[in-house]
């Protein structure tokens, strides 16, 4: 199957083909569409890494890296890339690799400063340690544009998968704070005008049937005082603005950070169906159980280690998406059927 990847600030679309895996999957390698995508955040290098082996035998036909893919928190471009390669010789991920398309996007501790944005020095260079351990080729336009938003599609017409990674570090603003607490700032932003206008093109008359768009921190729940879009209300408001605008088929949010895994749901003026938000933190360690409001939240909240799993479900009229939360030794803690 031919993958394309769009980047925005190049402005091109180029074959996968130079970025893939060892050995494809067979959905991956003709016209057969995806059905099966994993995703998941919060991965502590130094930390047992259990859910692997779940991950694999699902064998998912895209893995999507959602943030905090290491924790790095450093300048030191040296240290950064130690933390990426002990990751990356996990040999149970290494068989995720050899068998699954694995794309992704960072959030901060990768990034290299915990909660950083526009204002980190060494964003550029962090970038290509990035694209590095996503095996991203030295030809890509990815290693020119700055920023590390990607597009992918995969699949066949009719049954067309877009997957959209949005930056929500390199050209945020600084997150505002009151008494040492972050405060909603409706002048700042998370994108920067170069991301917002890729984002529209990427939607606008977009021929994909299910769109997967991912960013590090959460897009809906907005009641807790950790980082999310709605500390840039302002933002938050122009990227739902948009949906309702452009109406792209099959739109789900994914995120991660948050070291526990939910999902949420709103309804977007305009867009026809209802927008869910799967948040699945972390792979390696989670919080404590405790209350946390959230007036957007469907099911319940896992405190477990988890990661996220859709299945499309092609055949269905209308077209449906089945997600769960899943952790180890093929636990499942929260399953949801999203229909367009």
């Amino acid at each position: 199957m031919k993958t394309l990847v769009t980047l925005g600030l190049i402005g091109c679309t180029i074959l996968a083909g130079c970025r893939t895996p060892k050995t494809k999957k067979t959905a991956l390698a003709g016209q057969n569409p995806v059905t099966t995508i994993a995703f998941g955040s919060c991965s502590d290098q130094k930390r047992p890494q259990p859910l692997w082996d779940d991950i694999v035998a699902q064998k998912p036909d895209v893995w999507i890296w959602l943030g905090d893919n290491i924790y790095g928190d450093s300048e030191v471009m040296d240290t950064l890339k130690a933390k990426y390669d002990k990751q990356k010789a996990n040999p149970v991920y290494a068989q995720l690799r050899q068998s699954t398309r694995i794309i992704g996007v960072w959030d901060d501790h990768d990034y290299g400063v915990n909660d950083g944005g526009k204002e980190y020095p060494r964003r550029k260079e962090s970038q290509q340690l990035m694209l590095d351990f996503l095996d991203v080729p030295a030809r890509s336009p990815l290693r020119q544009q700055e920023g590390a938003y990607s597009s992918n599609t995969y699949g066949p017409k009719g049954q067309r998968v877009k997957v959209i990674l949005l930056d929500g570090r390199y050209f945020r603003d600084p997150l505002k704070k009151v008494n040492k607490t972050n405060t909603p700032d409706p002048s700042g932003d998370i994108l920067g005008e170069t991301q917002w206008q890729w984002l529209e093109k990427q939607l606008t008359h977009s021929d994909a049937d299910v769109h997967i768009i991912g960013c590090g921190i959460q897009f809906l729940a907005n009641e807790h005082v950790y980082e999310k879009w709605g500390n840039f209300p302002t933002a938050r408001q122009r990227f739902f603005d948009l949906l309702g605008k452009t109406k792209p088929k099959g739109t789900m949010l994914i995120s991660g950070d948050r070291h526990i895994a939910e999902i949420s749901k709103i309804s977007i003026p305009g867009l026809g169906y209802d927008l869910y938000d799967i948040t699945s933190s972390g792979l390696t360690h989670t919080s404590k159980p405790r209350e946390e409001p959230n007036a957007l939240r469907v099911g319940q909240v896992v405190f477990d280690l988890n990661y996220g799993l859709f299945t499309i479900n092609w055949n269905k009229k209308p077209l449906t998406a089945t997600v769960r939360i899943n952790g180890d030794n093929q636990a499942t803690y929260l399953t949801q059927e999203i229909v367009f």
